[in-house]
């Protein structure tokens, strides 16, 4: 089938790399040329904006939008549902919240545009071993888009989880999920690092791949970090978010959900942010003046 994507970083570029592989007719599109210019040397017709891309599709057109959640998805959908006709699928492939994606739903269709929401896991992984897809919105246009999901996807690694908005919302739950099983990881092996044994921390994590009830494809690439860097030594511990942990934790508690490992391990996100504790100086404060206890004094203090 035909395919436009608009958005080249780490994920679009790829996606497009394997629906070309796969036979598919792709012609992309991007913010920045570069990105273009590298794809249309390997076989891919690229054109340089979004108007373009619009007008060198067939109708009835499927897009995939494929840039950063937030801002720049809401201007890129307000722009489509402008350049689009009737009968038009737009793909949002990115990591919106899924009641971004209901409420984009309702204006695509009240335009009489076919508008998913699909969340898209696999990262710089996907062209080799396929994108893991939850996608959301109407069974009539899954169906039509259907051989473009075959495509990115493992086998049986696609899912049509329910209406608008349910795509996000399970990859939304599925990031939630990781936040927590990676804060489990770093937990454990800052514990074995610490111990007395002087544990090789690459054998370890290689060991617990084989056969463990704990292995996993985070193990295997952490098992890659510790071969190039044993200690981590190259690496700062700065943990960003880029928001869907927040909105598990806020569906947790719109739904009564006690969800305590996912909340913690956003907070422990945050701690590793902070170069200087504010909090930690109030603790210690309180310490020294109830109980006397000594303080260590900030560099440069009296």
């Amino acid at each position: 089938m035909q395919v436009g994507l608009f958005g080249l970083g780490r994920m679009g570029a790829n996606m497009a790399r394997r629906l070309h592989r796969d036979g598919h007719d792709v012609i992309v599109s991007n913010r920045s040329a570069r990105p273009i210019d590298e794809l249309k040397a390997e076989g891919i017709q690229g054109v340089y904006n979004i108007e373009e891309l619009v007008k060198s599709l067939q109708a009835p057109r499927a897009i995939w939008l494929m840039v950063p959640s937030g801002d720049v998805t809401e201007q890129m959908v307000e722009k489509l549902i402008g350049l689009l006709e009737p009968g038009d699928a737009l793909v949002d492939g990115g990591n919106s919240n899924w009641k971004d994606s209901k409420r984009r739903y309702a204006l695509c269709k009240a335009r009489g545009i076919q508008f998913m929401d699909e969340g898209t896991s696999g990262g710089v992984w996907g062209l080799q071993v396929g994108y893991c897809l939850m996608i959301g919105g109407d069974v009539e246009t899954f169906k039509r888009l259907e051989p473009a999901f075959k495509s990115l996807a493992p086998e049986n690694g696609y899912l049509h989880c329910g209406p608008a908005g349910s795509g996000h919302f399970v990859k939304m739950v599925h990031n939630g999920i990781e936040y927590g099983m990676m804060q489990s990881y770093a937990e454990g092996f800052e514990i074995l690092e610490k111990s007395e044994f002087g544990v090789d921390l690459r054998a370890v994590a290689d060991v617990w791949g084989k056969g463990s009830v704990v292995r996993s494809w985070l193990l295997e690439l952490l098992v890659d970090a510790f071969t190039a860097d044993p200690r981590l030594e190259s690496i700062k511990g700065y943990v960003d978010d880029s928001g869907e942990g927040r909105w598990t934790i806020q569906a947790a508690i719109d739904e009564d959900v006690p969800a305590p490992v996912i909340t913690l391990s956003l907070f422990q996100r945050f701690l590793s942010r902070q170069e200087e504790s504010f909090a930690a100086k109030v603790n210690a404060a309180l310490r020294k003046e109830f109980g006397g206890h000594a303080v260590k004094s900030a560099e440069g203090g009296k």
